[in-house]
C-alpha cells in the first residue's frame, strides 16, 4: 500500500510544483508584455514540462533508463492524444498558419533527430549537448521573434492575458522557486515509488514509464491546455502542446544526457517511436483540413491514443 500511496503523493507534489512554476513563469512573462502564443510556446510549454525533466533526470541517474526514455515519449503521445484530443472536444482549438509552417514542423523533425541519435541504443553526452543546443537555439528564436514583433509596432492587446493572473514580482518569483522545490521532490518521490511497484509486480519500468508516470507529467500540460480551451485562448493551448513536445525532446532528453548517459532499450525504436511519429505525422491533415481541431480530430486524436494503450498493454 505504501508504495502507492507515494506514487500519488509524489504525482501531486508535481502538479503542485508544476502549476506554481507555470503560475510565477506566465505572470513575469505577461508583466513583460511577450504574447501568449510566445508564453505558450516557451514559459508555459518550460514549466510543464519540468515533472519530465526532473523525473527523467532522477531516473537517468538511478540507472533506470526506460523511465526516463519512456515518460518523455509516452508524455508526448499522451500530450498530442489525450490533452489535444481533450482540449479539442472542449472548444474548437484555431490553427494559425505559424503551427503549420513553424511549430509542427519543428516537432516532427526534432521527434526524427531524436530517433537518429537513439540508433546506436545510447544518447551521449556529445549527443545531448547537440540537442540541448538545438533546444537553446529554439527558445533564441521564439524571443527574438517575440522582439521583432514590437518594432514592427504590433500592438499587445490587454486580452492576450486574458486566463493568465499577474502577480507582484515578489510572489512571482516565490511561486517559481517553490514550483521549482515541488517538482524536485515530488518526482523523487515519484520515481522511487515507480521502481518500487515495477519490481514487486515484475512489470517492465518502460511500461510504467511510457503509461503512468507519462500520463501523471502530462497533467500539468492537460491542466494548461484545457483551462485554456474552456478560456477560449486556444493559441496558448496548442502552443503549450507543440511548446512541450519540442521541449520535452530537446530539453529533457538532452539534459538528462548531459548529466548521466542514457541506455536506449529496443521496444522504444522498434515500437514506441513509431507510435510518437505516427501521431505527430497524423496532425498534419487534421490541422489543415478545416484549420482547427474540433469535436471530430479530437476524438480521432483520442482514439489513436486508446489504440496505442491496447497495443503495448
Amino acid at each position: 500500500m505504501q508504495p502507492y500511496f507515494l506514487l500519488i503523493l509524489g504525482t501531486l507534489i508535481l502538479l503542485g510544483g508544476g502549476k506554481a512554476l507555470v503560475d510565477g513563469a506566465a505572470s513575469i512573462a505577461a508583466m513583460a508584455g511577450i504574447r501568449t502564443g510566445i508564453i505558450g510556446l516557451s514559459i508555459v510549454a518550460f514549466g510543464t514540462s519540468a515533472p519530465e525533466l526532473l523525473v527523467s533526470i532522477n531516473s537517468a541517474i538511478k540507472g533506470n533508463s526506460d523511465l526516463a526514455i519512456g515518460n518523455v515519449i509516452g508524455s508526448n503521445i499522451a500530450n498530442l492524444g489525450l490533452v489535444l484530443g481533450v482540449s479539442g472536444l472542449i472548444y474548437p482549438i484555431l490553427i494559425r498558419r505559424s503551427h503549420l509552417r513553424l511549430e509542427l514542423p519543428i516537432m516532427i523533425v526534432s521527434c526524427i533527430l531524436f530517433f537518429m541519435v537513439c540508433l546506436d541504443a545510447k544518447i551521449s553526452f556529445r549527443e545531448g549537448l547537440f540537442l540541448t543546443s538545438l533546444f537553446l537555439c529554439f527558445v533564441f528564436f521564439l524571443f527574438w521573434k517575440s522582439h521583432s514583433d514590437k518594432l514592427r509596432g504590433r500592438v499587445l492587446d490587454q486580452e492576450e492575458f486574458d486566463g493568465i493572473k499577474i502577480y507582484p514580482w515578489i510572489t512571482s518569483i516565490s511561486l517559481l522557486v517553490l514550483g521549482a522545490l515541488g517538482l524536485y521532490f515530488g518526482s523523487k518521490i515519484l520515481v522511487n515509488s515507480a521502481i518500487t511497484i515495477s519490481k514487486s509486480y515484475g512489470i517492465s519500468e518502460r511500461i510504467i514509464g511510457i503509461t503512468f508516470i507519462a500520463i501523471g507529467t502530462s497533467l500539468p500540460e492537460m491542466t494548461a491546455s484545457v483551462y485554456a480551451s474552456f478560456s477560449k485562448k486556444t493559441d496558448l493551448a496548442i502552443g503549450n502542446i507543440l511548446g512541450s513536445n519540442i521541449l520535452n525532446i530537446l530539453s529533457i532528453i538532452g539534459i538528462t544526457s548531459l548529466i548521466h548517459p542514457i541506455s536506449i532499450g529496443e521496444e522504444f525504436l522498434k515500437q514506441d517511436f513509431y507510435w510518437l511519429l505516427g501521431i505527430s505525422l497524423v496532425l498534419i491533415p487534421l490541422m489543415k483540413s478545416k484549420m482547427r481541431i474540433s469535436k471530430l480530430e479530437g476524438g480521432i486524436l483520442l482514439g489513436i491514443y486508446a489504440a496505442y494503450l491496447i497495443f503495448i498493454l
